[in-house]
């Protein structure tokens, strides 16, 4: 059921990726204008992430009802498969952003999407289908939700502590495809009544500012209550040298919801920048064209934090074993599992951006 009142009237909160969660929620790829080879390849890597997470706990996938057999055929018979039409595969985006109480109840947010930034900038010109998933989720697991009518915002674009602490990008949030109509005092009071946080740690740039403008989840995330981890490199001929730079000594200087100072660890980056390789995607009734030797958003901040577990990125460079072991240290008590996801970052994005999770109520 749709609800007219807000998250923070109700008690409701967004729990910290790091705590208990009951699944995860992901989208089958197919579209031939933004995956090469009719989404083959990318096919392929999500059935990889999906089979790294439910070694840990349950995935769901929605499929088209043209791509349900094949993606059924693709994973184990754990994860299950629903039918639900998309414009594309970006569930932490176009998802349910879930929400939970301390009396043990399930809700969620159903933010208006408009394919990161409509007609002013966005990815492509249809995003209908991905609008409508979040309710539909939530209509099929008979969850209450609140939707954000004129309100723009993506899941990738904000990452919580739990305790009342919001991580997010200027870049993004202030960018004119969204919600030009908005100040940033007013966008700020939304994001606190939605996600029921009290206080907004704006960083300047993302990292991405053709893809999503500057979604956080490439840049920073919290690991643990006043933990945060940045993306860092010491290569000044890096394409994300300055951002990084820039994000990394911002947080060094910032306070969370309790008033703690932040904890702020560094996470290496590939060493060699993640470039389209000898193919072109072109660009079909206002999608993104993606040509040979375009730059790609790789980050291995861009990771997924699960019941024991931690999914992360990689590429095939010589830093993915180190970013492996950095992310082990910050996590202990989990199990670091590494996937090789160079053919979704051609498509824009990573395993954070594919995957949603749903958190463990009582």
């Amino acid at each position: 059921m749709k609800l007219k009142t807000t998250p923070k009237q109700d008690g409701f909160r967004m729990p910290a990726e790091y705590e208990p969660q009951e699944k995860i929620w992901m989208i089958w790829p197919y579209r031939p204008d933004n995956w090469r080879d009719n989404a083959l390849p990318a096919q392929k890597a999500f059935a990889e992430v999906a089979k790294a997470i439910s070694m840990f706990e349950p995935v769901v996938m929605l499929a088209s009802k043209e791509q349900y057999n094949k993606c059924r055929e693709a994973l184990p018979s754990e994860i299950q498969v629903v039918e639900m039409e998309s414009d594309d595969a970006w569930c932490r985006d176009v998802g349910a952003t879930f929400l939970v109480d301390d009396k043990g109840r399930l809700r969620a947010c159903d933010w208006t999407f408009n394919a990161w930034g409509g007609t002013v900038d966005g990815l492509y010109s249809s995003w209908e289908k991905d609008d409508k998933i979040a309710s539909q989720i939530c209509e099929m697991e008979g969850i209450d939700y609140y939707r954000t009518e004129n309100f723009v915002l993506e899941g990738g674009s904000i990452h919580v502590d739990g305790e009342g602490t919001v991580l997010t990008t200027k870049m993004c949030l202030l960018s004119e495809g969204r919600n030009p109509h908005m100040s940033q005092k007013e966008i700020e009071h939304m994001l606190c009544e939605y996600l029921n946080c009290s206080k907004v740690l704006w960083l300047e740039d993302g990292i991405d500012p053709d893809e999503t403008n500057g979604h956080i989840d490439d840049v920073a995330c919290f690991t643990a209550p006043g933990e945060v981890v940045c993306a860092y490199t010491d290569d000044s001929s890096h394409p994300f040298y300055e951002a990084l730079h820039k994000a990394y000594n911002d947080l060094c200087n910032m306070t969370d919801a309790k008033g703690r100072p932040l904890k702020v660890h560094k996470l290496c980056c590939p060493a060699e920048p993640v470039l389209i390789g000898d193919f072109d995607i072109a660009e079909v009734n206002g999608s993104k064209a993606r040509n040979k030797g375009d730059l790609c958003i790789a980050s291995y901040v861009n990771f997924l934090i699960v019941n024991g577990g931690v999914i992360v990125p990689q590429y095939g460079d010589i830093n993915d074993g180190r970013a492996l072991k950095e992310l082990q240290a910050l996590f202990p008590d989990r199990k670091v599992v590494g996937v090789y996801t160079r053919e979704i970052v051609y498509g824009g994005g990573n395993i954070h951006c594919i995957t949603q999770q749903e958190p463990k109520v009582d």
